[in-house]
């Protein structure tokens, strides 16, 4: 095996600039790390910089090889590419969603050879390809300001989206190889069937160049069978008694066993967990569910979508990405939605998911746009959804595959397919029964769903208002300008999107702008805000809920606290339904570039407040209050596998942190369903008082919350005078919050980058709070910033 990574040559197609370029890597940081370009990130130079996806670009490097009999192995190569070995044309490829292998024998020659990689503009090419269309085929004008991206198997969010910059790099993000041409096992699907305490593992390998005959060994669990290929395939099955079960993080632990399969010459490795799984979405009075059930157990799902980890391929390891998956089960969440406009993520990104526990709902590449449905599209398709569920069908993580995101609702967004609703329902249509049918032909136990939102396969009603069935989409609070309390007004069965934007932290903002753009007017923060009206609608929603910020940071501040305090509100209120409700996914999880958007990480992985608060209210134990007619009840959710008994206090606290009882209740709770602890009578608080209620169970799980009837502006909040002392400890700083009154929302922001054991805190006179923060670079100096809601939004 030759491998091809390292340094490369990077010229354009006029030869007006050359660069090294690290391959694996993409062109637009090569050309930023060799001073070429300004840094895209910063300021508004992502103006300046779309020249670079206008232009065709060229990789070359040599290499020496002592046999010529191989394979080229390319893995998400970006995108429509020539290459070439000797001047010997081996490879036109034209998807970043599939691995290419060719042969290569024929150009390669003893001695030093040359390999060149001619990238295509991604502009001209989709340009082209939308030109030759029979009829137009509309993509999303308004997040998308690179045209076409629809007609390329490429990530679609690269040509710009409501949150990401719109750049369209190039470049290969795998593994580039030269191997040779031996027989060798290609793909494994692996089934698991289980029941009466033991699971039956059957795999299936497809080999190539292995002929008839020759013997396969599958070892898996301390047992090893045999097989032998026939026409390219070797099947076996595995019996396994009292099978060491894999859990969702929160429910069990996560053993992995290791499947190796051998043909003479070669072998591979897969991890299996060993774990049963079943979408259930039977009728019921309400409409059809949508419940997740795990090793037969049903499971909340908890979590967030996941958009790519950054802009820019060379950007996103291993070691950044495990960090933001760490941080969603660090908030509690088991789930994460690799969401259609984005990528296909490398292998070690589903090892990552097996290893945590996180379960994955996997769209198909394909969001908000319309797409072709000519025969060679749907053909690349075809090949394309074969190739990435053979490649990932084993993973315990994957839970779920979905055909796209909201192609059924941009069949009514654009002007062409209101017109031409006929044709465009039938393009959608060849496009949806291509994905499933090479999804089932490739794995039969596979679980599919056709689109997301979605009332249920062969539906094609409106899930973004109706909450009756299947998986639904709710964003009437923010694209609508709609009130927090709408969260409340319906009850889905599974919300797989919603969300509320914020300005990334200040510790962020202050990489791409400088004091002086410290505005949310001025062009750089407007340049950072993709989404048309998203500024005017943060202010906007503050002017409804909070006295107004003093200054810029504060107002960065609250706008963390409003996103937490809206998507707190939405998912107390839904996990409170369960199980009429099974689920919750975030919009986003991770931002792709310093960007005001919905996401409760920072670009980074630095925690906002909504991050913090969603630790809190993802809780497994977790009490909530719900507002009613007949006053605000209070309801547990036990997402545990075991019953426990909960006891609750309420108190009355008004805005010098005076507080008086007002009930206590003690209830069992199973894990199957939200039950009551007790109700307060709408008329239990002043017009000066918040609730403010605790919970503890039996083995010591506790928590506290508060809910406050009316918007925050409305309260005469007093002056906490919060205060800190901080000491090193361990790994970093205890600091220890003491507040003079009822303090909201108590923030600690520090100078170095680091994390916080918690945020965003309720605090009360004479009950300190000590928190940690771990600093990034140890024995660092550091310097604490405290705000609170009073102290953002009164001038003292």
């Amino acid at each position: 095996m030759i491998d091809l990574a390292g340094f490369w040559h990077l010229t354009d197609a006029a030869g007006d600039y050359a660069a090294p370029m690290p391959l694996p890597g993409d062109g637009i940081s090569a050309l930023r790390d060799a001073g070429l370009i300004t840094d895209p990130y910063v300021g508004q130079n992502e103006y300046d910089l779309r020249w670079i996806c206008e232009r065709d670009w060229l990789a070359t490097r040599t290499f020496e090889a002592e046999e010529t009999d191989a394979e080229l192995v390319i893995e998400m190569l970006d995108t429509v590419a020539e290459v070439a070995i000797n001047g010997v044309s081996v490879l036109h490829a034209d998807s970043m969603f599939r691995t290419h292998r060719v042969d290569a024998s024929g150009a390669l020659r003893q001695g030093e050879n040359t390999i060149a990689i001619r990238f295509a503009s991604p502009v001209a090419e989709a340009t082209a390809r939308a030109q030759a269309q029979p009829f137009p085929v509309p993509f999303q004008r308004d997040n998308c300001p690179i045209p076409h991206g629809n007609m390329l198997r490429k990530p679609e969010c690269d040509f710009g989206w409501d949150w990401n910059i719109a750049l369209a790099p190039f470049g290969i993000y795998g593994a580039i190889r030269l191997e040779p041409k031996l027989a060798r096992v290609a793909d494994l699907i692996v089934e698991q069937v289980h029941g009466d305490g033991a699971v039956s593992v059957t795999v299936t390998a497809r080999t190539e160049r292995a002929t008839d005959g020759t013997p396969v060994t599958f070892a898996l669990a301390d047992q090893e069978v045999q097989a032998k290929v026939q026409n390219g395939v070797a099947v076996a099955t595995i019996e396994i008694d009292a099978p060491d079960l894999w859990w969702p993080v929160g429910q069990g632990a996560q053993p992995l066993h290791t499947l190796t399969v051998a043909l003479p010459g070669h072998s591979t490795t897969r991890r299996i967990g060993l774990r049963d799984i079943a979408l259930i979405t039977a009728p019921d009075d309400t409409g059809s569910g949508f419940a997740f059930h795990i090793n037969g157990r049903p499971v909340f799902m908890k979590g967030a979508n996941w958009i790519p980890a950054d802009a820019l391929g060379s950007a996103i390891t291993p070691e950044a990405v495990r960090d933001l998956l760490q941080s969603a089960v660090d908030a509690n969440m088991n789930m994460i939605r690799v969401w259609g406009g984005g990528r296909y993520e490398p292998n070690w990104f589903y090892d990552i998911c097996d290893e945590l526990g996180l379960m994955v709902w996997h769209d198909f590449m394909f969001a908000c746009h319309l797409y072709p449905s000519d025969d060679a599209f749907l053909a690349e398709v075809d090949a394309e959804v074969r190739a990435q569920v053979a490649r990932l069908d084993h993973h315990a993580c994957i839970a779920l595959w979905c055909g796209d995101n909201e192609l059924l609702g941009a069949l009514t967004w654009y002007e062409e397919s209101r017109a031409n609703r006929d044709t465009y329902l039938v393009a959608y249509d060849r496009l949806n029964r291509t994905i499933e049918t090479a999804l089932r032909a490739t794995d039969p136990a596979a679980i599919w769903w056709p689109s997301s939102p979605s009332p249920g396969p062969m539906r094609f009603g409106d899930a973004w208002h109706d909450d009756r069935s299947g998986d639904m989409h709710f964003w009437s609070v923010w694209h609508e300008g709609r009130d927090f309390d709408h969260y409340r007004d319906v009850s889905p069965r599974f919300c797989s999107e919603f969300g509320f934007q914020s300005y990334p932290s200040m510790d962020v903002i202050r990489r791409f702008a400088d004091p002086g753009d410290f505005n949310i007017a001025s062009p750089v923060m407007e340049s950072h805000q993709k989404n048309a009206g998203g500024n005017a609608r943060i202010a906007e929603t503050m002017f409804r809920y909070f006295r107004f910020p003093v200054d810029f940071e504060n107002f960065v501040y609250l706008s963390q606290v409003q996103q937490g305090l809206a998507i707190k509100t939405a998912v107390t209120h839904w996990r409170s339904l369960k199980p009429h409700c099974m689920g919750t996914l975030i919009w986003q999880l991770n931002d792709t570039w310093p960007v005001c958007s919905w996401s409760s990480l920072d670009h980074g992985g630095g925690w906002k407040l909504l991050h913090h608060m969603a630790r809190a209210f993802y809780a497994p134990m977790h009490v909530s209050a719900v507002p009613g007619p007949d006053g605000i009840a209070l309801r547990a959710i036990n997402d545990t596998a075991q019953r426990t008994t909960l006891a609750v206090e309420a108190e009355a606290v008004d805005m010098s942190g005076a507080r008086r009882t007002l009930t206590t209740g003690t209830k069992v709770v199973s894990p199957d369903a939200a039950v009551t602890l007790l109700t307060l009578p709408a008329d239990a608080l002043r017009d000066d008082e918040i609730l403010l209620f605790t919970w503890e169970a039996p083995d010591g799980t506790h928590g506290q919350d508060h809910f406050a009837p009316r918007p925050y502006k409305a309260y005469d909040l007093q002056p906490a005078a919060v205060q800190h002392s901080a000491t090193q400890a361990g790994d970093g700083w205890d600091i220890t919050l003491r507040a003079d009154a009822l303090a909201l929302y108590v923030a600690v922001e520090a100078d170095q980058p680091g994390r916080f054991s918690g945020n965003a805190i309720t605090l009360l006179p004479g009950q300190p709070v000590t928190l940690h923060f771990t600093p990034d670079t140890p024995d660092a100096p550091q310097r604490f910033v405290l705000r609170d809601l009073h102290s953002a939004t009164y001038n003292t």
